[in-house]
């Protein structure tokens, strides 16, 4: 299959720009929604329920692994935090 590019996608292509994908918006976008409503903090579970509720039906389940990785790292970062005698939130 033959695709030719416009003269933007070929500029953005030569720049190797890209563009962020429907999940990452969405993050981005409940991250500075809560930051707004929560300047004393907020827990990153609640970034990504806000993110996932924001998301199309049909986007959802390409999400998932970006909610499962969002998690994985919390928790490390809590268990690091705990060995170090940190907080445990």
């Amino acid at each position: 299959m033959s695709y030719d590019l416009t003269a933007f996608e070929a500029l953005m292509r030569a720049s190797d720009v890209r563009l962020p994908s429907a999940v990452q918006v969405a993050f981005e976008q409940a991250e500075e929604t809560l930051r707004a409503i929560y300047p004393e903090g907020f827990d990153l579970s609640e970034v990504g329920r806000l993110a996932w509720d924001s998301l199309h039906d049909d986007l959802k389940p390409a999400a998932l692994d970006a909610l499962f990785y969002a998690w994985w790292e919390r928790e490390q970062d809590r268990k690091t935090r705990n060995a170090w005698g940190g907080d445990d939130r």
